[in-house]
């Protein structure tokens, strides 16, 4: 089995983390965006080959087949499964003003950011009402915090005070190894000519 992706997906960093919950080997390949593009039909990562002789193509379905082949469950309550799809959404929306950005456009020339930064806004306030105490052991709490280190590791969001729940989950999540583990590597320093 192979998984490929990058190390700083956050949807590729929970099926890395899902896998070592549930003890489950595999080989890691690190694709791009242009190998993603020419490997995957629907060009993205992650994507996981080897799965019965076929691929599997979406991070959900990735995460379905390792819950299942380690004895476990994937979203297994409605509770859960509304906290992995909320998560999702900010997460969707916070890449899609990432790249809109790194193109150079801002809110002020395309108003699909700013309705993308008030989803980013609101889905953040939810998550911050709903995962009060929350751990990573269910997929949608973990969702969200490989959703939040990303935001902060691409600077999406200045901090988490504003949402004491969320960053309390943070913390906690970054105390657990298996997460703790399959974090991005840091960004070399900057050369000195």
């Amino acid at each position: 089995m192979k998984l490929h992706g990058s190390y700083t997906s956050p949807f590729v960093r929970h099926c890395r983390v899902a896998c070592a919950q549930q003890g489950i080997g595999f080989d890691f390949i690190e694709v791009d965006h242009a190998a993603s593009a020419a490997q995957s039909p629907v060009a993205k990562m992650p994507y996981l080959t080897g799965v019965d002789g076929g691929m599997l193509t979406d991070s959900s379905s990735i995460l379905k087949y390792i819950r299942e082949q380690g004895g476990g469950k994937f979203l297994d309550d409605l509770d859960d499964f509304e906290t992995f799809a909320l998560a999702n959404t900010v997460q969707d929306s916070m890449i899609n003003v990432f790249l809109l950005e790194t193109e150079g456009f801002g809110a002020e020339q395309i108003r699909y950011i700013g309705r993308q930064n008030n989803r980013i806004a609101g889905g953040l306030e939810a998550l911050n009402r709903r995962l009060a105490g929350a751990g990573i052991s269910q997929d949608g709490a973990l969702r969200c915090a490989c959703m939040l280190d990303w935001a902060l590791f691409r600077g999406r969001i200045a901090g988490l005070d504003e949402h004491p729940n969320l960053r309390d989950l943070l913390a906690a999540a970054n105390q657990d190894p298996q997460f703790a583990d399959t974090a991005p590597p840091p960004a070399p320093p900057p050369s000195a000519s």
